[in-house]
């Protein structure tokens, strides 16, 4: 049975998170010790006192995420994956998990991502929607029809696609779905256009990062979210890792990928279910776990 680790992305956190591992693994409170020093600021109060509001904005949601993920990884022993993947901010923890890049350069490297996504979506207004029950080469269509920005951002399973853009485009794109026979075209609480064009402010900081960060070959493939395909090549994560700023996240493609290549067991560390919900939906009698804490390693 060959075994598929995912790690989530921005929306699955929620006010307490990693505090379990903060108060009964040494390990576990060492790193997340080590993170509060390099940001510059006690990211754990913010993650075990904050108020869901607090944890919203960017800056602070991608790296608590991140934390949260790849602490749990490091203190499960029995962390031995076929392959890997993380969905947007989650293929950073991915990658780290997999010893690709080490905690402290991913966590710089999310801070960065984080950083310049936040000054983005307030320097350049957009948004978000989930259109539900239509195929993807509709969505596609429906986007190129539309003036102004507005792409696929997430193909997140069958029948749910993402959309990211400028306002009046995502608005009308939404329009054209429902008109097409959408169950659903549903804007999302989001504070930008996130894997759109719109962020392309943020490729130039985060590229120079990137860019200064030793990755070597992780312990295992990763399928990386703008290909849907597996590499264990410095390279082309490189290459992937800011292509994805931009880009849409192709889960649904990478999910079918792992399948294709023997994946029949997934387990989802980090916090929230999301991830296990979207894979039950692209493959049908998969086995899998959800890890949002120690209780559920042991």
């Amino acid at each position: 049975m060959k075994k598929a680790y995912v790690f989530p992305g921005q929306g699955s956190q929620f006010p307490g998170m990693a505090k379990d591992v903060y108060d009964k693994s040494a390990h576990g409170r060492e790193l997340l010790e080590r993170a509060n020093e390099i940001l510059g600021f006690r990211i754990t109060d913010i993650m075990f006192d904050g108020t869901a509001e607090d944890l919203k904005a960017t800056r602070v949601t991608q790296p608590a995420i991140f934390l949260h993920s790849v602490v749990l990884a490091k203190c499960y022993d029995g962390f031995q994956p076929d392959m890997v993947a993380g969905h947007s901010l989650g293929e950073f923890s991915a990658l780290a998990a997999a010893d690709a890049i080490r905690f402290e350069d991913a966590l710089r490297l999310v801070y960065i991502r984080a950083t310049e996504m936040q000054k983005c979506c307030e320097k350049v207004p957009g948004t978000m929607a989930a259109i539900i029950s239509l195929p993807n080469e509709q969505v596609e269509d429906i986007c190129k029809s539309c003036s102004g920005i507005v792409i696929p951002a997430n193909y997140n399973c069958d029948g749910q696609v993402v959309i990211s853009g400028d306002q009046t485009a995502v608005e009308e794109a939404c329009e054209k779905a429902k008109a097409a026979g959408a169950k659903r075209a549903l804007p999302l609480a989001v504070s930008g256009a996130f894997h759109s064009p719109l962020m392309e402010p943020a490729r130039v900081e985060l590229g120079k990062a990137i860019e200064a960060t030793e990755i070597v070959a992780p312990k295992c493939p990763i399928y990386q979210n703008v290909t849907a395909e597996p590499t264990i090549d410095p390279a082309t994560i490189k290459k992937n890792l800011l292509a994805q700023l931009t880009s849409p996240v192709k889960w649904t493609q990478s999910v079918k990928a792992m399948l294709n290549d023997g994946a029949s067991y997934f387990m989802e560390i980090g916090p929230g279910t999301v991830l296990q919900g979207l894979i039950k939906r692209i493959g049908k009698d998969i086995e899998g776990l959800t890890v949002e804490g120690l209780s559920a390693l042991e």
